[in-house]
């Protein structure tokens, strides 16, 4: 089958592509199944269950578990996993893993490199030992019904395609998931400016990314292929993004308090997430799980919902180790095989201060740098217990003391209680910093360098609020903020623009008593306040230039609304992206059109852009407008409304895969509002031309707490991760009409509103 030894990269793309063809006929046409069908092929035989077990379904294929005894709970969650979601949390396997070689071949090698280096299962086997009994007893269930799933039930269509075998799972491989969706969006901001350190202005770059909080999952990195590929793991995995809002009893026209959450990942099938319902002796709640690991991250009990955001905290570092002496150096030898290929061999480099990074090939960096990445994700927190006993918390004090040994990523934990309160902490593992530093990088011989890690910061440390003056509370990834009256230590570089949370507090001012309807509609919210006040000062700065009429004209009373319906948005877009490289140009002197540098982020536009262009000389000022503007004019010339030039895509992940990928992956866009910092967010980069946006708003969860059946979800996409079934897409109609599915608390409105039940029974 194989070659004697190797032919070049002509025939290594031919067997690649010989092989998919032939095992790809299942993929590539899917069999339509219908819910019926799905959930009758629940492999239900030899489960190992206690007590009998019922899981009941609705017409979406959510599950919701009653079982007698906690462990077969977990057990049954897991089942589902793996019937639901087994080729994803295969694929989250890979990644987590560094074995993407193994489905995609060579063109994966050195991203697989990258991810042994990073390794997030580093700290799998000291988490473990430290988990208390409950947690391990839980694990060990869910695993196994994981595995009883994956191992008995019909091998996906994707396993075909990509060369997939059945392969139990470990709890290693599930904590090495959990650290994956942990991941610090912080690397992405500093592999952005690692190539640039040294050169001259970086000193200016960096003092200007910390004051701007140059937003991480847009990082301007450069361009590659396999880069990318990197890039859409850190940000496509990790919660990197979302809005939470919650509102307390006292402001709530229902007289129970009020949340809402919807997290920003990216716009990929299958959803990052699934919603479930579950009840045993010690636990009774609904919301939104990551496939493959066993909580709820988002949702609610009785007594507490909650939902978080991220807090872009900097949980790591990095050290210059170039001056560190050979013993303090570890290294070893990774084996990766590669499909339709030979195995390749590469090095792992270790120190005290973490693995050397830059010995991954397809990382950005200098030549010659040698520098290691020290991650809180390499030690032994343990978010799973965190999140088990958040599930059980009966109010606000509980929820946040579950909190304790939290560790990635770190997020800023919004709750709503029974009692019709409302708070806010940050939860997290973090190095006690005093200052920003001076560079990005820091010397590991430095021992002020080195000194925050030995005074890691908890929960308990950090600052929180409960029952606000006001009565509400949004997070939205932006810069932390006091809480309670206390100021956070420095907890980070990069956040997002201060405009969502700015426009979530002002659609919570806006009503003296909210309703759950309010919450949904300030989820699909898509005005941008910044951007509005920048198109007007633009364009008074425009005013009586011949060449920029038609922008004026469209901008003309615009409040920043990216409404898929409007033209405004198309205009302000397309002078940004004429605007931004031509004073991005005249701050280095040099003639530039990457449309992913630093200025091209919106922290930097927004910080930055108005400032810079005052800066010129009067005459030099008018020259730049005038060349921006008659070069944007014609974009909008040929462009309509912001929805005909904003897409929301609908496709599977292996929609990247080379030659199959956009002819059988990719079932279309769909006209949509909402840009970088709105409510809704949609994100996208400077734009002239019709474009998707691939990161951004994709779940939602809105509870009352005044009734224990008020609880709405909804995906961009569907529960089912089969391809073919119904249940695969049937959320996306509603997503864009806005209708969410109720995920009740009472056992009787379950059993109405679930009427699709698979028994489990004891051997």
């Amino acid at each position: 089958m194989f070659p004697s030894r190797p032919r070049g990269p002509t025939r290594m793309a031919a067997l690649l592509a010989a092989g998919l063809l032939l095992s790809a006929c299942a993929a590539l046409s899917p069999r339509a199944v219908s819910t019926d069908a799905r959930i009758a092929a629940l492999p239900t035989t030899g489960a190992t269950v206690e007590r009998p077990v019922t899981i009941r379904w609705n017409d979406h294929m959510v599950p919701w578990v009653d079982a007698e005894t906690d462990r077969d709970l977990f057990y049954a969650l897991g089942l589902v996993h793996g019937h639901l979601r087994g080729a994803q949390v295969a694929l989250l396997r890979l990644v987590a893993r560094g074995r993407l070689s193994e489905a995609a071949g060579p063109f994966a090698t050195d991203i697989d490199h990258a991810l042994r280096i990073l390794d997030f299962g580093r700290a799998a086997p000291a988490v473990r030992a430290a988990w208390p009994e409950e947690t391990r007893a839980l694990m060990g269930s869910f695993t196994a019904g994981l595995n009883h799933a994956v191992m008995n039930g019909r091998a996906p269509p994707e396993f075909g395609l990509l060369g997939l075998s059945r392969e139990p799972f470990t709890e290693d491989d599930l904590i090495a998931i959990g650290r994956l969706a942990g991941t610090d969006v912080n690397w992405l901001g500093y592999l952005a400016l690692l190539p640039s350190r040294g050169t001259p202005g970086f000193d200016r770059l960096w003092q200007r990314t910390v004051a701007a909080g140059s937003s991480a999952p847009e990082a301007a990195l450069p361009e590659g292929r396999r880069l990318a590929v990197i890039r859409d793991i850190l940000a496509g995995t990790g919660r990197v993004g979302s809005n939470t809002v919650a509102v307390a009893a006292r402001r709530s026209a229902t007289g129970g308090a009020l949340i809402g959450s919807d997290p920003h990942l990216g716009l990929i099938q299958p959803n990052v997430w699934l919603a479930a319902g579950m009840r045993s002796p010690s636990f009774h709640a609904v919301g939104l799980m990551v496939p493959g690991l066993p909580f709820l991250a988002i949702g609610r009990n009785a007594d507490v919902a909650w939902g978080g955001t991220n807090m872009r905290a900097a949980s790591s570092d990095l050290f210059d180790v170039s001056g560190l002496p050979a013993e303090e150096f570890r290294s070893h030898t990774v084996r990766i095989r590669q499909r339709l290929w030979f195995s390749a061999e590469r090095q792992v480099r270790l120190t005290p201060h973490g693995p050397v990074v830059t010995d991954a090939a397809v990382l950005p960096r200098r030549p010659g740098d040698v520098i290691a990445l020290r991650w809180i994700g390499h030690e032994p927190t343990d978010e799973i217990t965190a999140l088990l006993g958040a599930a059980r918390a009966r109010n606000g004090e509980e929820f946040r003391a579950a909190f304790d040994r939290f560790g990635v990523s770190a997020q800023n934990m919004i709750w709503a209680g029974r009692d019709g309160r409302i708070g806010q902490f940050y939860a997290t593992t973090i190095p006690d910093r005093r200052a920003i530093p001076a560079d990005p990088v820091l010397d590991a011989r430095d021992p002020a360098a080195t000194a925050p890690w030995g005074r890691l910061l908890r929960t308990p440390d950090l600052p929180h609020v409960v029952n606000p003056r006001d009565g509400v509370l949004a997070s939205a990834n932006n810069r932390p903020e006091p809480l309670g009256g206390r100021a956070p230590p420095v907890l980070g570089f990069f956040f997002s623009d201060s405009d969502r949370v700015e426009r979530l507090r002002e659609l919570l001012a806006s009503r003296p008593r909210h309703t759950p309807a309010d919450i949904m509609a300030i989820q699909a919210d898509t005005r941008s306040p910044r951007a509005g006040r920048l198109a007007a000062a633009l364009a008074a700065r425009m005013a009586g230039i011949a060449e920029a009429a038609p922008l004026v004209a469209a901008l003309h009373g615009w409040d920043g609304d990216y409404r898929a319906e409007s033209r405004a948005p198309v205009a302000f877009e397309v002078l940004l992206a004429r605007l931004v490289p031509l004073l991005a140009a005249e701050d280095r002197a040099e003639a530039t059109t990457n449309r992913r540098a630093p200025e091209s982020q919106w922290n930097f536009i927004t910080a930055f852009l108005l400032r810079d262009l005052d800066a010129l000389d009067p005459a030099r000022r008018e020259a730049v407008l005038r060349e921006a503007s008659r070069v944007a004019a014609t974009d909008l010339a040929g462009l309509s409304t912001w929805g005909e030039m904003h897409r929301l895509p609908h496709a599977h992940a292996l929609v990247n895969l080379p030659v199959l990928g956009e002819a059988f992956f990719r079932y279309g866009d769909y006209a949509v509002g909402g840009s970088r910092e709105t409510p809704m967010k949609t994100s996208h980069g400077l734009v002239t031309a019709r474009h998707n946006t691939a990161f951004g708003s994709m779940a939602r969860h809105v509870s009352d707490m005044s009734d224990p059946d008020a609880n709405w979800f909804t995906l961009w996409g569907g529960q089912d991760g089969w391809l073919g079934s119904a249940a695969f897409a049937d959320q996306v109609p509603m997503w864009l009409e806005r209708r969410s599915i109720r995920v009740p608390l009472r056992p009787e409105t379950v059993a109405v509103e679930f009427p699709r039940a698979t028994r489990l029974a004891p051997r």
